[in-house]
């Protein structure tokens, strides 16, 4: 039976659960009078107005509409609003890449002289992000450890204007306390945002409370590495107008003829109202910096994500096969995977990821970089590419690719080693899978 919030979603849009929101969510965007059954792809850079006070209108942010599709496009709507439902959150915006949609995220709500606090396990691309390349335009991150999600309070001040962190980091694999620092940012008017991309679907961190989700659409969403794309969703929970936290949503933006975002968004109907958050991020830094997702790579990522419902927990099955398969071989020192947790740490994977442990494992060589190399290059089934979240299995080395710019401690920091090898489990048969690991290990 369906809860009453359930039988209003029903009664609103045919569905109300999210193994129907892959299929479904977007569908009620209509694209004309007898609309096609799948979603077309608009390949098109402008829109033709029907008249001038139409096109003034749309410019001066009194109606919604398309004006170019640097700043959306009907494709992309179809994928912003499905993601919105799948994330039980108010609206999305779609970016070229996943990294575009971290820079947006954070981009959004701080400039010079503002500070980020953010977990050190982290992917390379935002670890260098956060940590260098915004240093050089003032903004500061502290980044701490969320073994203790207090250590994200102790690094707060009245310039702290957001937390950030990875449900499951990549490669540290070590799952994030979502509710507890979310818990330390509310006592400080601080949102947090969580990069879900290795857990979509199985991981809603809205229910825990994150105020910001952010995906690479390339990885598990799209699901075949066939498409680049970024999404950024907002839980609608957030009350940026509560405290003096928020300037940049709260005060007059020249950069828009002095609009205050969180007023105007209130005037607006249908999706772009419905998030003052990503209203600002859509009509300032996306249409500035010009990080549009393609409308062909959008209709890629929308086939990907209905089977999200199957393909993970297939993901996870497989990777939890491998992890067991590698512990207590001579040549591997450590194996990293949710599914070994132990103690407390096994009761946050079940709390935040329920029976799917994930579809990751990383395995620490006993023989160090050297053992590592020999390792990938024997493997014949897993390919050796820095990218994860395939239907093929894939491998790489971290300290040399993905997180070759990081010092050693930083390295260490982040939960690799030089003999560290990451793997994304894809769906091939397991046992194909471990005999390739057995051989590749026998020539380590």
């Amino acid at each position: 039976m369906l809860s009453h919030h359930e039988e209003e979603l029903f009664g609103t849009r045919g569905y109300a659960r999210r193994e129907s929101a892959v299929i479904q969510g977007g569908r009620e965007i209509r694209m004309g009078l007898n609309d096609p059954l799948i979603t077309p792809i608009h390949m098109t850079a402008a829109y033709e107005f029907p008249d001038a006070e139409t096109a003034a209108g749309i410019f001066g942010l009194q109606h919604n509409g398309h004006a170019y599709s640097r700043l959306g496009n009907p494709t992309l709507n179809v994928l912003e609003e499905r993601m919105a439902q799948i994330d039980g959150g108010v609206a999305a915006l779609s970016a070229a890449t996943g990294q575009a949609a971290v820079t947006l995220a954070v981009l959004n709500l701080v400039e010079a002289g503002d500070n980020v606090v953010a977990s050190k396990e982290l992917f390379g691309g935002s670890w260098s992000l956060l940590g260098a390349t915004l240093k050089r335009f003032g903004i500061e991150t502290r980044f701490v450890s969320p073994e203790d999600p207090e250590n994200f309070g102790r690094a707060t001040d009245d310039r702290t204007r957001l937390y950030f962190g990875e449900t499951l980091p990549n490669p540290r694999l070590r799952i994030f306390p979502i509710a507890e620092v979310a818990e330390v940012g509310a006592r400080y008017g601080v949102p947090l945002i969580v990069d879900n991309t290795l857990q979509p679907f199985t991981c809603r961190p809205f229910e825990h409370g994150a105020a910001v989700t952010v995906y690479s659409g390339t990885k598990y969403l799209g699901g075949h590495g066939a498409a680049l794309g970024g999404l950024i969703v907002d839980s609608g929970n957030f009350d940026w107008a509560a405290s003096e936290r928020h300037p940049l949503m709260t005060r007059p933006d020249p950069a828009y003829g002095n609009v205050v975002w969180g007023e105007q968004a209130r005037n607006l109907p249908e999706s772009r109202g419905r998030s003052s958050y990503l209203f600002k991020a859509r009509e300032t830094l996306l249409r500035d910096f010009g990080m549009s997702m393609s409308p062909f790579n959008a209709w890629l990522i929308l086939q990907g994500i209905e089977t999200l419902p199957l393909r993970m927990p297939a993901h996870s099955e497989n990777a939890r096969k491998v992890a067991e398969f590698l512990v207590g071989h001579p040549k591997v020192s450590l194996v990293r995977h949710p599914g070994l947790a132990e103690g407390e740490e096994a009761k946050q994977v079940l709390r935040y990821l329920g029976d799917s442990t994930g579809p990751m494992v990383t395995v620490e060589l006993a023989g160090g970089r050297e053992a590592g190399a020999r390792f990938i290059e024997a493997l014949k089934l897993f390919s050796h590419v820095s990218n994860v979240g395939d239907v093929r299995s894939l491998a790489t080395h971290p300290a040399s690719t993905t997180h070759r710019q990081l010092p050693e401690a930083d390295l260490l920091a982040a939960g690799i080693t030089q003999g560290s090898v990451r793997l994304s489990v894809g769906l091939e048969h397991p046992d194909d899978l471990i005999h390739d690991l057995a051989q590749a290990l026998d020539a380590a």
